[in-house]
């Protein structure tokens, strides 16, 4: 231990006959920053005598609780917990792993899904013509009927799915579309039900057309079809290309798709009251309320 004294001596003769008097403190040979941050000062009390004023002032320094403090100061200045950073890691880890795992387990889910009802559907067109034309006589009626069916029901269903979207989605159904407006947790969403519900009246149509003949038989048939090929390419564009819920490779550079998966990203942001519900039609939509500087801005922003 290091120990310095210093003591200050001063000797006042009119002690002896007056009573003493407290005196200022001298100057102090420390500067009481130091003290307090590296030191430990013991003041013992004065000690008045007659004829004289003693005042002893001991400067008491331990280098071990120097050392001691600067450790303690080292710690405060070092991360109060160095485990988080690994731990933040690790979770962030965790979530992409778990993201690539819905992305693939989607994907598995769409591909099998549309290479199924694509070659369903092509079976049935195939084998309901050849069935139709067993008797040498080609039912050009029935054929022509059932084509323009299929684009018109394709057509038709983007004007269903404005109208659907706008005044069921939205409103009464809203506790299940509700779903695909929040961070979405796992691979599926309740939303997708909707796609369910709309895959029932296209299998009806096409099990009824392809077990019947007849012009009725083959207008449903083709309007069935038609439901089948939207449905279709609602998923590719809205679930794939929009959403990235899976890649969809070629889709992603078709310059009008570009416009329609911005301007269903503008529904989403709810910057036009919702506007627009519609999928391929969305820029039309868009550009009616204004928002035709505001899809170009969408369409760079998914561009980078």
């Amino acid at each position: 231990m290091a120990t310095g004294l210093s003591t200050a001596i001063i000797l006042n003769p009119y002690n002896l006959f007056q009573p003493s008097t407290l005196l200022p403190k001298p100057p102090l040979f420390f500067t009481p920053s130091r003290c307090f941050h590296h030191s430990t000062t013991i003041l013992q009390p004065r000690r008045r005598m007659r004829g004289f004023t003693t005042t002893v002032y001991v400067l008491m320094e331990d280098p071990k609780q120097n050392i001691q403090i600067k450790t303690e100061a080292d710690q405060e200045e070092e991360p109060q917990n160095p485990v988080i950073p690994q731990v933040v890691s690790t979770r962030l880890a965790q979530k992409l792993a778990r993201k690539r795992s819905e992305r693939f387990t989607y994907l598995v889910a769409a591909v099998m899904s549309s290479f199924g009802v694509t070659s369903m559907a092509v079976l049935a067109v195939y084998y309901r013509f050849a069935w139709q034309m067993e008797g040498g006589d080609v039912p050009w009626s029935e054929m022509f009927g059932t084509f323009s069916l299929s684009v018109g029901a394709a057509v038709g269903m983007e004007f269903w799915a404005r109208w659907a979207h706008k005044a069921l989605w939205h409103a009464s159904l809203w506790h299940m579309h509700e779903s695909h407006h929040r961070p979405r947790e796992g691979a599926f969403e309740l939303n997708d039900v909707f796609a369910i519900i709309n895959a029932v009246p296209a299998i009806a149509l096409l099990s009824y057309g392809f077990l019947h003949k007849g012009l009725v038989p083959g207008l449903c048939f083709g309007a069935g079809l038609g439901i089948t090929v939207f449905g279709m390419a609602y998923m590719f564009v809205h679930d794939g290309l929009v959403h990235r819920r899976f890649p969809v490779g070629p889709i992603a550079n078709v310059p009008y798709f570009r416009r329609v998966a911005a301007a269903h990203q503008l529904h989403h942001s709810d910057k036009f009251n919702g506007v627009p519900y519609g999928l391929f039609l969305g820029p039309k939509e868009v550009e009616k309320v204004g928002g035709l500087e505001e899809l170009e801005k969408e369409i760079s922003r998914r561009r980078r």
